[in-house]
């Protein structure tokens, strides 16, 4: 049996504008952006040289959905973002003005600080180890 993990939903309130948020603050690819009904849209985005799992941009409907809005791990960190470059992209994040939560530090498992998305999810930003394998 062979298996990937290939999409992460992430509960958004407005297709477009997070679209502008993680194409233009994160630099991350719109690998797609369809027209399912007048109503909803298919848009997927992705790291900059990703081959891995992409997100899906999910436009919340109801009340339940948009409670979700920006806090769908409770509070912890909800996505891993790795970088080959930490320096460059931790620049980026300040030069865009992105929120940081918690500042670069080194650990057991590469250079990383916490920042928030346009909604409030937490993100780790991490440069592994050169010898780590995840």
């Amino acid at each position: 049996m062979k298996q990937k993990l290939a999409l992460i939903s992430v509960v958004v309130d407005d297709y477009d504008r997070a679209i502008e948020f993680y194409t233009e603050k994160l630099h991350f690819d719109l690998i797609d952006d369809s027209t399912l009904t007048p109503t909803k849209r298919w848009v997927v985005i992705a790291p900059k040289g990703s081959v891995g799992c992409s997100i899906l941009l999910a436009k919340a409907v109801g009340d339940e959905q948009k409670s979700r809005i920006g806090n769908q791990a409770g509070g912890r960190v909800f996505l891993f973002l790795h970088t080959d470059n930490f320096e460059r992209d931790y620049q980026n994040l300040l030069d865009n003005k992105v929120t940081i939560i918690r500042e670069p530090k080194t650990e057991v498992y590469g250079k990383v600080a916490v920042f928030e998305d346009l909604y409030g999810n937490l993100w780790d930003l991490i440069e592994p180890p050169k010898s780590y394998s995840a």
